[in-house]
């Protein structure tokens, strides 16, 4: 069994860019709406700390902490929330990949989840990883595409 969830995208507009608007406005396309995200750190290179808070519509407040594990400008951006600050354990979830490539007269957005174990492949996919995940990829798209949300 495979343990990577994913979706794809493809965006009409350059990787240059598509990667701005991801780094950029990272907070406007990162959670899929109604819900909202709040990048309160986010050190843009490997090493780098991570906080981001998702916000609910009802009050509800979680926050994903976690590291920068690569970054490579209008290339890839790989994250997890396996370790917190000064590279301290925090009981591991998933590897996160987001990556871009020239895709004919546009970029495609690769959006992969990468998990330890088979049962955390399906505990997020209970959570609703297509629904989210595929959520957050076209929220990308549509801010790329310069089209409001």
């Amino acid at each position: 069994m495979s343990r990577e969830l994913s979706v794809e995208r493809h965006i009409e507009a350059p990787v240059a860019h598509v990667w701005k608007t991801m780094i950029d406005r990272f907070e406007e396309w990162f959670c899929p709406l109604p819900w909202r995200a709040e990048a309160r750190e986010i050190a843009w290179r490997p090493g780098g700390r991570s906080l981001v808070v998702m916000h609910g519509p009802n009050g509800e407040e979680i926050p994903n902490e976690g590291i920068i594990l690569d970054f490579q400008p209008e290339r890839r951006l790989v994250f997890s929330d396996a370790f917190i600050g000064d590279w301290q354990p925090s009981g591991p979830n998933m590897v996160g990949l987001f990556e871009i490539a020239a895709d004919g007269t546009g970029t495609r957005f690769t959006a992969t989840a990468r998990h330890w174990t088979d049962e955390a492949v399906e505990q997020h996919r209970a959570m609703g990883f297509d629904g989210g995940w595929g959520a957050m990829a076209d929220q990308l798209k549509t801010l790329s595409e310069g089209r409001s949300l």
